[in-house]
């Protein structure tokens, strides 16, 4: 069941790093600027963020196979639109109901973790999840970049929404949540419950926010995965191909590399899970990094840094895995679904935020005579600095003290 799941989360992974490799097409299509580039890639998480709460109280109340099943198809209809559009609307249109189609994807594979495995194999599984959704990333690696070369950008969207299609039916076919006790005994007695535990669900929402480590996870969890995907899912390909000359398929070749160490980072970072107050440490040494290699790619011009690092990055980026466990240790166990929704609302608001900010970085780079991915990576690297340093000098969770010997 958790593998089915995983088809849905590996296509949100796809649609939202098809930039990479569609951006010059679009580009040239369209006519856009780099704001609007920017644009029409944080348009997908803007939707997808914003659509977190309310997933995660659907999920707590409705189940993960109802939520997913009663989603997904906005992300088949969106990326039908995208592979038709006409004008940029259209295509921002679609790019938004992919958003709200994809929003449950990993949020139900958190969750479902989380009830039926064992709470010591969290991070562990959600490792695996990851890896395994990195399956969509590598398709819009060098695979998408034969295929918009070999027929149009058209065509990329077109085989994305078959293959959710796909994945609908592998949910639809394969998973089954057990039933609730008390609907075997009362089936009636389950409607009054349902609607209070909503309206709990609702009132429960506020009190994320009144507690004192929130503010400082928000920060972190609005930088940290959106610096992997701003590089990998918008400007990794502009930049091979602008600054270097790179061609699609040659930057394809790095993208794939990129979406393999990608895919191995997440594993290794929850087998290495330190716990307790060194995972904090581990979050904010592994964002600082990052937060480097930006900065080094911003004032050099090297063909081989601008391929290694962003290899290297990927290596690195499974760490945001870390931020899935602390979560879930920061939080009370009847609040898991609803602080899981909260991070990734802040994951993927702030995957928009660093999209769109970097988008109007490069259009002001361009108008000032200024290398436009200069203002990209900098502003991707004082961002990073800037959330890394919220997350250490405002209140963190409490680290659960070690039981002790009798």
């Amino acid at each position: 069941m958790l593998v089915a799941l995983a088809t849905a989360f590996a296509l949100s992974q796809a649609f939202r790093t098809v930039g990479a490799m569609m951006a010059t097409p679009l580009t040239q299509h369209f006519g856009l600027t780099p704001q609007e580039l920017g644009m029409w890639a944080g348009t997908f998480h803007f939707m997808f963020g914003i659509m977190q709460l309310a997933m995660g109280v659907s999920i707590d109340m409705f189940g993960v196979r109802r939520t997913v099943l009663t989603a997904f198809p906005l992300a088949v209809a969106g990326a039908a639109l995208c592979a038709v559009s006409s004008s940029f609307g259209m295509l921002l249109l679609g790019q938004a109901l992919i958003g709200v189609g994809c929003a449950p994807a990993f949020l139900a594979c958190t969750v479902f973790i989380a009830r039926h495995f064992d709470a010591s194999r969290f991070t562990a599984m959600s490792g695996l999840v990851m890896s395994m959704a990195g399956m969509g990333i590598l398709f819009t690696g060098t695979p998408l970049a034969l295929l918009i070369e070999a027929s149009s950008w058209r065509a990329g969207y077109a085989v994305l929404a078959a293959f959710a299609v796909l994945s609908w039916g592998v949910i639809f076919w394969r998973v089954r949540e057990p039933v609730r006790a008390v609907d075997l005994a009362d089936p009636h007695a389950a409607e009054p419950a349902e609607r209070q535990s909503l309206r709990k669900a609702v009132r429960e929402l506020l009190p994320l926010f009144a507690m004192p480590h929130t503010l400082g996870l928000v920060c972190f969890a609005c930088v940290s995965y959106a610096a992997f995907i701003t590089l990998r899912g918008l400007w990794l390909g502009p930049v091979l191909h602008d600054r270097h000359g790179l061609s699609l398929v040659a930057s394809g070749n790095v993208a794939l590399v990129m979406t393999v160490t990608g895919m191995i980072s997440p594993m290794m970072f929850g087998r290495m899970d330190p716990g307790g107050a060194r995972r904090a440490r581990w979050m904010m040494g592994c964002a600082s990094a990052g937060a480097l290699m930006f900065g080094l790619m911003a004032l050099t011009h090297s063909r081989a840094i601008d391929i290694g690092l962003p290899i290297l990055y990927g290596l690195l980026s499974g760490y945001s895995v870390l931020q899935y466990a602390y979560t879930k240790n920061a939080y009370p166990a009847a609040m898991t679904g609803r602080a899981m929704a909260l991070m990734n609302m802040a994951m993927f608001l702030g995957v928009s935020l660093m999209q769109w900010t970097t988008g109007v970085a490069a259009s002001w780079a361009v108008a000032h005579g200024v290398e436009p991915f200069r203002a990209v990576f900098l502003t991707v690297a004082g961002m990073l600095a800037v959330g890394t340093v919220a997350f250490l000098v405002l209140p963190r969770a409490p680290t659960p003290a070690r039981p002790t010997s009798a």
